[in-house]
């Protein structure tokens, strides 16, 4: 067993799709990423970490899809990392000011993610968050280098130089594990969107993939230009969640929040390429 991971079953490919979750809402997410990436007729593993936090009931709906469950403890971060990471305190020193974050969303449960680095029964990963869905097989992910994001783009160009951590190809590896906890919770480190600015910072030359790797769903609405239907890999669902209620942009979203509800659901989905854009 490897320290602070408890896997469930033994690996069947030396691939896998992983997300993370923390709480009952991410595995509610977590349930329709699952669909959707056993729809694309992979046979890459499909691994849930989720924390001690979660309860089986939860988990049941993800086990019962084929998912790979390991349970996860956060990271060993010191109380001033933990205090300065505290939702509260690092929204109060670095707001969101282009969406609302859900108030299930817990910034310090993000570092958990890095854990995937010790998964080393896997040669390659790709992270997907679990407010995403999987629209087109991705397998194709597994072979590109590490470090590869798409980026943060989903208001103009200008955000082209900052990643986007909600989707990611990585090489599992411990010393690189052991290398990021050291750097992570150095004296006074303050990573101002978690994980996504210190994956930034651990990888400076990180390689880009391309947006539709991993479509922001504010492009809808702010780069409506930019959409692309019969492109897109992945849809992530920045910002509020589409299974919010009240959903504070359902009227602006309405039409991914229906897509998204089809994943979630046991029935038929749409055939993506058929769907209205948002010019339409």
């Amino acid at each position: 067993m490897v320290e602070g991971l408890l896997a469930e079953g033994a690996p069947a490919s030396r691939h896998a799709y992983v997300t993370l979750v923390t709480n009952a809402d991410y595995a509610l997410g977590a349930k329709a990423l699952v669909r959707s990436i056993g729809m694309t007729g992979t046979d890459a593993d499909c691994v849930v970490l989720h924390t001690a936090a979660v309860d089986d009931v939860d988990l049941a709906p993800l086990r019962d899809l084929g998912a790979r469950l390991v349970r996860t403890d956060l990271l060993p971060t010191s109380a001033a990392f933990n205090a300065a990471h505290a939702r509260d305190r690092l929204h109060g020193l670095a707001p969101f000011t282009k969406g609302e974050k859900p108030p299930f969303h817990t910034p310090l449960d993000n570092f958990a993610k890095l854990r995937l680095w010790q998964m080393e029964e896997y040669e390659s990963v790709v992270f997907i968050d679990a407010d995403a869905l999987v629209l087109k097989n991705c397998d194709r992910l597994f072979e590109y280098p590490e470090f590869s994001a798409a980026p943060n783009v989903y208001e103009s160009l200008a955000d082209f130089h900052r990643m986007n951590s909600g989707v990611f190809c990585a090489r599992p590896d411990a010393a690189t594990f052991d290398r990021m906890l050291s750097e992570l919770d150095a004296p006074g480190a303050f990573w101002r969107r978690t994980d996504q600015t210190f994956l930034q910072h651990f990888f400076p030359d990180w390689h880009g993939l391309p947006v539709f790797d991993n479509m922001l769903q504010y492009v809808w609405f702010n780069m409506p230009e930019l959409w692309d239907w019969p492109s897109i890999h992945i849809l992530h669902f920045q910002y509020e969640k589409p299974w919010q209620d009240p959903h504070p942009k359902s009227a602006q979203l309405a039409p991914l929040i229906a897509l998204w509800e089809a994943y979630a659901g046991d029935g038929p989905v749409p055939v993506i390429a058929t769907l209205p854009g948002p010019l339409a």
